[in-house]
């Protein structure tokens, strides 16, 4: 019995080793290939519609400001067969006039369903309890590829009272209808009559793009993959349509060593985030930062003439300014410091994000940031 447990002990023990060898082996930054690219001609492609939200609480389409709304319920019902007497203007409180899109997958069959997004053209308050009748979806070339229908989902909701004060949460103009539209129309894709595949990058670069064509190279043969630029790789691919689908699958899971992204500062103005790289580097400069603030204070004050004097009591302006400079402190950057190095040199400062960002469009006019700076 003692051996048994000996001999699995030995065997466990061998298996975790494998195990370790195969993780150092494997390279740091591998991703699989269906993480970093798409297959060329393969994506959706975008649908909307003109339709009508009806059943709402009195949240709908002022029709005198939106009269589309009249005529588009005017031309709905004549088509039932209803006929509305002529010089009447019907002030309808419960509909909205609405655009719905959605996003036609690829290889979407008929039958098959995908959600679709409604908001409000008109001046509605809210779609909450809303639902939307019968909507064609069009594709760019103006055929119907779909139809939506059913029950708007808002996440929103909005209360106004009667002297104009309001409360709305979220935004309760649009919503969504999961499963809202049946698919009508495939849209076709040449998928199985070019002899070779094209794979794009999400992100182009070309290192990536080197190593993703070696990668397939070394998995399936030499001249299966090349590269063509920083984004496309052409593969070598079967004829076969079910042949291509298992030739496709085994490429998707071929792991390819990412190349590294290019040293950048990415600065958004409106919130003052910035993100920094881990390739930043900063050649050898001295910089100070420091705060200048003003201060104007306006008073008044009241004048009032001497005893048995002509004079009249006065109010008199009096202004006073207050400046103060703080203490601007000076740090110096050795050449090729790296960002861990500028973060803490910035943080011992107490520096503020918008300080932050003054101190890199500096150091970008002098030349001393070796990166792209980008503002967004």
């Amino acid at each position: 019995m003692a051996g048994t447990v000996r001999t699995r002990l030995a065997g466990c023990a061998v298996a975790l080793a494998g195990a370790l060898l195969s993780a150092l082996a494997a390279p740091a930054e591998a991703e699989r290939l269906k993480d970093i690219a798409s297959v060329g001609g393969v994506r959706a492609n975008q649908l909307i519609g003109y339709g009508l939200v009806v059943g709402l609480d009195g949240t709908g389409d002022q029709t005198t400001q939106a009269p589309f709304t009249v005529q588009s319920i005017e031309n709905m019902l004549q088509r039932f067969g209803v006929t509305i007497p002529p010089n009447t203007n019907p002030q309808l409180k419960n509909v909205a006039a609405v655009t719905v899109t959605a996003d036609l997958p690829p290889f979407a069959k008929p039958g098959q369903t995908i959600d679709v997004t409604v908001a409000t053209i008109g001046n509605a308050a809210s779609l909450r309890g809303g639902a939307l009748i019968m909507t064609p979806l069009r594709g760019a070339d103006g055929q119907i590829y779909a139809m939506a229908q059913g029950n708007v989902l808002v996440s929103g909701f909005g209360i106004a009272g009667k002297d104009g004060s309001r409360i709305s949460l979220n935004v309760p103009s649009s919503g969504r209808i999961p499963n809202g539209a049946s698919v009508e129309r495939e849209v076709p894709m040449h998928f199985a009559a070019d002899p070779h595949l094209l794979l794009n990058l999400n992100t182009p670069d070309f290192t990536t793009a080197a190593n993703a064509a070696a990668a397939i190279n070394r998995t399936l043969g030499a001249g299966s993959a090349e590269a063509l630029d920083a984004v496309s790789i052409r593969v070598v691919a079967p004829l076969d349509p079910n042949q291509r689908i298992s030739y496709l699958a085994s490429l998707e899971a071929i792991e390819v060593e990412c190349g590294e992204a290019p040293a950048r500062v990415i600065i958004n103005s409106r919130t003052g985030t910035v993100v920094i790289s881990s390739h930043v580097r900063v050649s050898a400069a001295a910089v100070a930062h420091g705060s200048l603030s003003v201060t104007i204070t306006e008073r008044q004050e009241v004048s009032q003439p001497g005893p048995l004097s002509q004079g009249t009591t006065t109010v008199t302006q009096k202004s006073s300014l207050d400046v103060q400079q703080a203490d601007a402190r000076m740090f110096v950057f050795q050449a090729g410091v790296t960002l861990d190095e500028i973060v803490r040199a910035v943080n011992q400062v107490g520096a503020a994000p918008g300080d932050l960002v003054a101190i890199l469009e500096a150091l970008k006019e002098a030349g001393s940031l070796r990166a792209e700076l980008i503002v967004i």
